[in-house]
């Protein structure tokens, strides 16, 4: 099969590039530089003289609180752009692998959030993003949605790389504890993709949540990473309020993947050992 990534310079993206290594099918990495997805036109042409099968979609606006300030933008890349792609995959017969995010969510409950649970975004960047998968469900493209959460990898900017730094230069931090949500590798979600497209399982659309397992706090994340990293920082929690924001962060985006493991018959890492996995990874570099 023909894949195209869009938005592959990202995390994600670039984490699909190093589990492709070696795969049969035929991958085509793109950022905006080579394909510019809000152009619909341009990405018809692209699908078509490529003969693409499968598009894994992981360009997004991820700023939540720029997205405040920036809506036409954050709704241009995931919303405007998203439909586009729907709408090519509709036309050529591609399918579509879109990420998305627990932002679709409130984020005020205690139990995991399953795929059916009801939305209700609190930001523009939740908004937007939903907006995006609205715009897939209406398309009448073939589709896999999967919300992921927390996501951190060895690239780019992310949660994991800004604590190592900051436990190894200060003595003391002040980190939330009163949001709980589960951290996501981004290196294990790339893996599940690859691995749906490879055991040709890009047929079963839906709705799909994936995280890594386990349950954790910033501030448990935070200790985590430092402890890892071999920093002797001081980790102190506080609450919310202490980091006025202008979005609500979601108290709780805990996602339920029991959906995705019975489709698809894989087993998804528990955080600790993927955290140690991109630990290992950043001490090498």
């Amino acid at each position: 099969m023909n894949v195209l990534v869009t938005g592959a310079n990202g995390q994600l993206g670039t984490e699909i590039r190093n589990a492709s290594v070696g795969k049969a099918d035929k991958y085509f990495f793109t950022d905006i530089a080579e394909l510019d997805i809000t152009n619909y036109c341009a990405v018809e042409e692209f699908l078509k003289s490529c003969n693409i099968d499968v598009v894994v979609n992981c360009a997004a606006y991820t700023n939540v609180d720029r997205a405040e300030d920036d809506y036409d933008t954050a709704d241009l890349i995931n919303n405007v752009a998203v439909a586009n792609l729907a709408g090519a995959c509709e036309k050529t017969g591609a399918t579509l692998i879109h990420i998305s995010t627990d932002y679709v969510f409130k984020g005020d409950r205690n139990i995991p959030y399953k795929e059916d649970c009801a939305t209700d975004p609190t930001g523009v960047y939740g908004k937007t993003k939903l907006a995006g998968e609205n715009a897939i469900k209406s398309s009448g493209c073939k589709f896999l949605i999967f919300r992921t959460a927390w996501l951190y990898s060895p690239y780019g900017n992310n949660f994991v790389k800004t604590m190592r730094r900051l436990t190894a230069e200060k003595s003391s931090l002040n980190v939330v504890f009163d949001q709980v949500g589960t951290p996501t590798y981004a290196a294990d979600l790339a893996s599940a993709i690859v691995g749906i497209i490879e055991n040709r399982q890009t047929d079963r659309t839906g709705i799909y949540h994936f995280s890594n397992e386990g349950v954790c706090s910033w501030f448990d994340f935070a200790k985590e990473i430092s402890e890892l990293s071999g920093n002797r920082c001081d980790i102190r929690p506080c609450h919310s309020y202490e980091y006025p924001s202008k979005v609500v962060r979601p108290h709780f985006s805990v996602l339920d993947k029991t959906k995705y493991k019975t489709t698809f018959g894989i087993n998804v890492p528990y955080w600790k050992d993927s955290l140690k996995k991109c630990i290992d990874r950043l001490n090498m570099q």
